[in-house]
């Protein structure tokens, strides 16, 4: 009974310290592809000047896999030709903080409102927010991704000690 309640715990603690791992992780890897979809943005509609659809339905998977479903959840908005709703936007995605959610929604909103000029600059603004958002995201990682692993650890040994 003893080994099978330090097994439980065990892993419980383990999982939990890797759960806030992959959190802090995603978090990262979120706001990395946010900046990459901006300097997407930039190039494409300078360039190319493609439909926004267009340029989101051509990511890469790995790309879209980063964004965890916000670009299916904007898209989704833009077909349904309706203002596009904060919830939608954010639906099943719950590792942003409310500050960070209002500017990514506010970006989302602005994409293709204004000229090419003005989108131009407004995207390069974004692009810095998320630049800045990637690096205290990347140092949070840094930080508490690896210490929550090593606490779910410490916690599984804590488990055996107590146990024995």
């Amino acid at each position: 009974m003893k080994i099978l309640l330090i097994v439980v715990f065990s892993i419980l603690f383990f999982s939990i310290g890797f759960k806030f791992y992959l959190k802090y992780k995603k978090r990262y890897l979120f706001f990395e592809s946010l900046v990459f979809l901006c300097q997407k943005f930039d190039v494409e509609i300078a360039f190319s000047r493609q439909r926004i659809q267009n340029i989101i339905s051509t990511l890469d998977e790995k790309l879209k896999q980063n964004l965890s479903g916000i670009d299916k959840n904007y898209l989704s908005c833009m077909e349904s030709e309706n203002l596009i709703e904060k919830e939608k936007l954010f639906e099943n995605i719950n590792f942003l903080n409310e500050e960070e959610k209002n500017n990514i929604f506010l970006f989302f909103k602005s994409l293709g409102r204004t000229d090419l000029e003005n989108q131009l600059k407004e995207l390069k603004n974004y692009e810095n927010k998320f630049l800045t958002l990637q690096t205290t995201s990347n140092n949070e990682f840094k930080k508490y991704g690896k210490l929550s692993i090593k606490l779910g650890i410490i916690a599984c040994l804590m488990v055996v000690v107590i146990f024995l």
